[in-house]
């Protein structure tokens, strides 16, 4: 008992810790969004889904390192994996549903999902500092996942969120061909952040950090460009009540 809760004790602690950056940042995108703010239950769907995403994406990622060795290619495998699961998960939970009714939704919910990923990722990562008693050690590891990995998730599920924002009235054939470029831009831009980081030394992790702010800057620029996209006369026609 003594033990179980000595390993719960700061399970609970890193995940708090993991979590507190998540919601910093959500609650900065969710302002984005404050003109037709979405339902609170589904962007906890949404955050509860990228956590999810964690669970079913650790299996596959041991099972890709026990037969590719680490390098580039392993990274460009494991990015890969995360964000087709967190891409996959919501739309299987969220995407689908009718609450999804304007093209900035999608990069908000994809956010969210991807925040929640990053949220329980965290915590994964500050476990092992924690169960050691390294507290400094797993503040000092939150506040650069806080930094830099966590806005990694983030602007890679926004790139595939403003690919399907912008061919959201837009025919089935052009939503794929949008979705698979942003999935593809998606996966090179995590796999060459994680690569900097594990091949860069300490000293020039803040430079990596920094290319990941300008990242933000476009991305911020992007999501003023989706608020701008019309409906079409067309839609209007057959989805607006009211119009004849």
């Amino acid at each position: 008992m003594l033990s179980l809760l000595q390993t719960l004790g700061p399970a609970l602690f890193a995940f708090l810790i993991g979590l507190v950056p998540a919601l910093v940042w959500l609650t900065f995108w969710l302002f984005e969004d404050s003109q037709r703010p979405e339902p609170k239950w589904m962007l906890f769907l949404a955050f509860v889904s990228g956590m999810l995403a964690v669970m079913v994406v650790l299996p596959f990622q041991q099972l890709a390192a026990s037969y590719v060795s680490m390098g580039f290619l392993l990274l460009l495998l494991w990015a890969a994996l995360e964000e087709i699961a967190k891409t996959a998960i919501v739309w299987l939970f969220v995407l689908r549903r009718k609450d999804v009714d304007e093209p900035i939704d999608i990069p908000i919910y994809l956010i969210t999902t991807a925040l929640g990923f990053a949220a329980l990722e965290n915590a994964f990562f500050l476990f092992a500092p924690l169960m050691d008693g390294q507290l400094f050690q797993s503040i000092v590891t939150s506040n650069m996942r806080f930094i830099g990995a966590s806005l990694v998730h983030v602007l890679s599920s926004a790139i595939i969120g403003a690919a399907l924002a912008f061919a959201y009235y837009r025919d089935r054939t052009e939503k794929i061909w949008y979705g698979g470029i942003g999935v593809i831009l998606a996966v090179l831009l995590h796999a060459i952040f994680n690569f900097f980081i594990i091949s860069t030394g300490s000293d020039e992790v803040l430079t990596v950090f920094l290319g990941v702010w300008v990242g933000v800057i476009f991305l911020l620029l992007g999501f003023e460009r989706l608020k701008k996209i019309k409906r079409p006369s067309w839609w209007e026609k057959i989805f607006t009540k009211g119009v004849q």
